[in-house]
C-alpha cells in the first residue's frame, strides 16, 4: 500500500500584538460640601484683579461663592469691608478662617495651597514671583489707568495719557521679547504668572492698546484661553453676589 505523501507545513498566521490597554481616566476626587464651600472672592464685577482671582480659581477647577462690593456706593471703605482688607481696595479672598488681598498675593497663595499653576523648582518659583511683580510695577499701572481714563474714572490730560501710552507700550516690549524664548513667561507650562499677566492685559482694548502689534503675546494670550477651565469676566462675575 502507497504511503500518503506528507502533509505540506503551514505557516501559523502571525499573532496580532495586542492593542495597548488605555489607561483608566483619573477620576477628580469628589469635594466634601466643607471643600467646596471653601473660598469666597470678595471684588466687583468691573475690576481687572477680582477677575484675575476669579479666573485664577476657575482654571485651578475650584468653586467659589462671590459677594459683589459696591464700589460705586462706597462698600469697600465700609468698617465691615475694611475688617476684611484693611487697604478698603477689592479683591479680598476667604480661604477658610484666612483671609488674603492684593490679587498678586492671592494667586500666590492658591498656588501654594492648591499646588496649582505653580512651580517645584526654585527658579522657576522665583521667576513666578519676579513676573507677577513686575507686572504691577510696569503694566497694570498705566493700563488700568487708560481703560479709567476711557470709561471716564479718571481724569487727566493728553501728557499724561501719553506717558501711560508709552509706559504700557514699554512692558509689552519686554513681555513680547520674553515670549518669542518660550511659550509661558516663567516655565514650561502656565503659572500663575501668565494667569497675572493675562488679567491685566484682558482689558487692553479698553485702554485702547492694540495687541496686534505684539505677535507672540497674541498667541499666548490665546492659549491661555484655551485652557480647561477659562471664563470670561463676565461669566464669572455677575453683577450682583452669588454663594455656592
Amino acid at each position: 500500500m502507497a504511503k500518503k505523501p506528507p502533509r505540506a507545513m503551514t505557516k501559523a498566521a502571525p499573532k496580532k500584538a495586542a492593542a495597548p490597554r488605555k489607561a483608566p481616566a483619573k477620576r477628580e476626587k469628589a469635594m466634601s460640601p466643607k471643600e467646596r464651600a471653601r473660598f469666597t472672592l470678595y471684588g466687583s464685577a468691573t475690576s481687572g484683579p477680582t477677575y484675575t482671582a476669579a479666573l485664577a480659581l476657575a482654571l485651578s477647577r475650584h468653586p467659589f461663592s462671590y459677594i459683589n462690593v459696591n464700589l460705586r456706593e462706597g462698600a469697600h471703605k465700609q468698617p465691615d469691608y475694611l475688617v476684611k482688607n484693611r487697604y478698603g481696595q477689592v479683591p479680598a479672598l476667604r480661604d477658610g478662617n484666612l483671609m488674603a488681598v492684593q490679587s498678586a498675593a492671592i494667586l500666590l497663595h492658591l498656588a501654594e495651597s492648591l499646588d496649582k499653576f505653580n512651580s517645584k523648582l526654585p527658579l522657576e518659583k522665583l521667576r513666578i514671583r519676579e513676573w507677577l511683580f513686575w507686572q504691577w510695577d510696569k503694566l497694570a499701572v498705566p493700563v488700568f489707568r487708560l481703560r479709567a481714563r476711557a470709561r471716564g474714572l479718571r481724569q487727566f490730560g493728553d501728557e499724561v495719557r501719553v506717558m501711560y501710552d508709552t509706559e504700557a507700550k514699554a512692558a509689552l516690549a519686554v513681555l513680547e521679547q520674553e515670549l518669542t524664548k518660550s511659550e509661558w513667561v516663567a516655565a514650561k507650562k502656565p503659572t500663575m504668572a501668565d494667569i497675572g499677566i493675562y488679567g491685566v492685559l484682558r482689558y487692553a482694548p479698553e485702554a485702547n492698546i492694540d495687541l496686534l502689534h505684539y505677535p507672540h503675546v497674541t498667541a499666548w494670550k490665546k492659549r491661555i484661553e484655551e485652557l480647561p477651565g477659562f471664563a470670561t469676566p463676565e461669566q464669572l462675575l455677575p453683577m450682583e453676589s452669588k454663594l455656592i
